[in-house]
């Protein structure tokens, strides 16, 4: 009791962020995953009276909204409810501060006229996302472990049906009644040997249209005419440039690929908090050269987004047939370890980092180009542990649970069939960016993978889809890397949606352990009246 009330009352901080807390407490809820899922169902755990701990992998919480994610992707803002939409409530009020404009007054971001009349903001900076989570994790008194990865194998340890303890790399082990894993990879979800799938299935799988090879979907981010594919221009006897394929499959048909991951760069043309620039030590001149060749062909751009935030910052996002996305470089990443993983996500900061040097110093590039990219850097005051560069990848997709229902495409457009037991909605466009490079029958360099339908109204997403199979675990909740088909998954893939998933799975998390029962067997009666009454919004009208 003294050493608790150590930690409690001399050193307040190590509560909040430990990574020697005690391993043989046993807790109501663990979530695997300081995302902002991750967050969002911790703090959701607490309110309802659960001993909560969260366990990050990395040293970043916060997942992809403190990564660089600022231009929060979301088709219909009064969708969002809950937690999710009190943390752009919160957004809202942190740029009330004056002090929060440095490079930049706020009349000339925000228009006053615009503005008036809403209490929320959805673009905003990394370091404000984090200081929103950061308030949040102090107001709640919440237990975080950073650093601290699950063992990839033997990692679960189960028993009838429940997972009774997990494993780290460290050494040390936690015990808890009810599991919620708020990664983006799914580890915890694939260690308790749960159901799950990787890639594109093909259309008859779910009897899709959008799913599987998308060549005619690939109307976007698409090379012009006349791109040669080979090393040497229009020699196929010279081989193939880097991350080309010779053939392609026939659309429709499913494959293990991943769509194209990146970096949400922020980066910023301040002068006074920009850094130059710099060459990667491994830069790789071939790696560009689809990217000179296609400007020569008479593309002038975009060569990716650059959506606004405050203070002159950025958060770009891919667009354009050569951006962002290090097309057909990430396969290997969902079910890879954590040594090949990192190798990926050094080889795309490398890759992304060369863009944006070539962009504004080579001197194949035209010189137009060179003037407007060389004015942008990395900002000083931002990820400064790292480097001043985001420490989050943009995992677009990785694992996939399989329970006993599946999001499709069908339960997004609502033509056919609408999803029961509604937890929150989705309200994207169902969105897959490109996943390989092809010749084409003209012997040209095509981009394939890319899909954008949308046009359909908010839809409800199911309580079962965050659910495994009663068989399997009856003590894990899944809600981000939930049983939905790729292209529906490509839909509900977004920060704000997340965010109302993971509290949902709290809530059902608490509800199971206040009346003993497995996670599947919580009464949907019992959970829409907790999620409406904190504020969920189950359907649209």
């Amino acid at each position: 009791m003294i050493y608790k009330y150590c930690i409690t009352i001399l050193i307040p901080v190590l509560l909040f962020f430990s990574d020697t807390l005690p391993t043989n407490k046993d807790y109501d809820i663990i979530v695997y995953g300081g995302t902002s899922a991750g967050i969002v169902a911790a703090v959701q755990a607490t309110r309802m009276g659960k001993t909560v701990l969260v366990i990050e992998p990395s040293s970043h919480i916060g997942g992809l909204t403190t990564g660089g994610l600022g231009a929060t992707d979301i088709g219909n803002k009064q969708v969002i409810g809950g937690i999710s939409r009190s943390f752009y409530e919160e957004i809202y009020q942190k740029y009330q501060d004056p002090k929060n404009w440095k490079y930049q007054d706020r009349s000339d971001y925000i228009s006053e006229e615009k503005d008036k009349n809403i209490n929320s903001q959805w673009t905003f900076e990394p370091s404000i996302a984090m200081e929103v989570f950061e308030d949040w994790i102090k107001e709640n008194k919440l237990e975080i472990i950073k650093n601290e990865r699950l063992k990839l194998t033997d990692g679960v340890t189960s028993k009838n049906g429940k997972i009774t303890s997990i494993h780290m790399e460290s050494g040390k082990s936690y015990q808890a009644k009810v599991f919620i894993d708020a990664t983006y990879e799914g580890d915890l979800m694939a260690g308790s040997k749960v159901s799950y799938t990787i890639g594109r299935e093909a259309n008859n799988v779910y009897n899709e249209t959008l799913n599987g090879v998308q060549v005619k979907h690939a109307i976007y981010h698409q090379f012009p005419d006349g791109v040669s594919p080979y090393i040497i221009e229009d020699d196929p006897s010279s081989g193939l440039l880097p991350n080309v394929n010779a053939s392609i499959a026939e659309d429709g048909t499913g494959d293990n690929m991943v769509q194209g991951f990146c970096f949400r760069m922020c980066i910023t043309n301040v002068p006074e908090n920009r850094i130059k620039t710099e060459k990667p030590t491994t830069y790789n001149e071939s790696e560009y050269e689809l990217l000179f060749r296609a400007i020569e062909a008479g593309y002038n751009g975009p060569f990716f987004i650059m959506s606004m935030m405050p203070n002159h910052k950025t958060d770009a996002n891919n667009k354009g047939p050569f951006s962002t996305d290090y097309i057909g470089k990430n396969f290997d990443y969902p079910d890879g370890t954590y040594a090949e993983r990192e190798k990926i996500i050094n080889d795309h900061e490398v890759y992304q980092k060369g863009l944006l040097w070539t962009l504004s110093y080579h001197p194949r590039i035209p010189q137009k180009i060179r003037d407007k990219f060389s004015q942008w850097g990395l900002p000083k005051d931002e990820y400064d542990e790292n480097g001043n560069w985001t420490p989050q990848l943009y995992i677009r997709e990785a694992r996939r649970m399989v329970s006993d229902f599946v999001m499709t495409e069908h339960h997004c457009t609502q033509e056919s069939i609408t999803a029961d037991q509604s937890i929150g909605m989705g309200a994207y466009t169902m969105d897959s960016h490109h996943m390989q490079r092809y010749v084409n029958k003209n012997g040209h360099v095509k981009n394939e993978g890319d899909v954008e339908v949308g046009g359909f109204s908010p839809y409800p997403i199911s309580y079962k889809a965050i659910v495994p199979k009663k068989e399997e675990v009856t003590n894990l909740i899944v809600p981000v890397c939930l049983s939905a088909s790729h292209i529906a998954f490509g839909s509900i893939r977004m920060e704000p949606v997340f965010m109302i998933l993971a509290q949902s799975a709290a809530t059902a998390a608490s509800i199971a352990i206040d009346h003993q029962i497995d996670v599947q067997d919580v009464t949907y009666s019992e959970l829409k009246e907790k999620l409406v009454k904190d504020g969920q919004i189950l359907n649209y009208e």
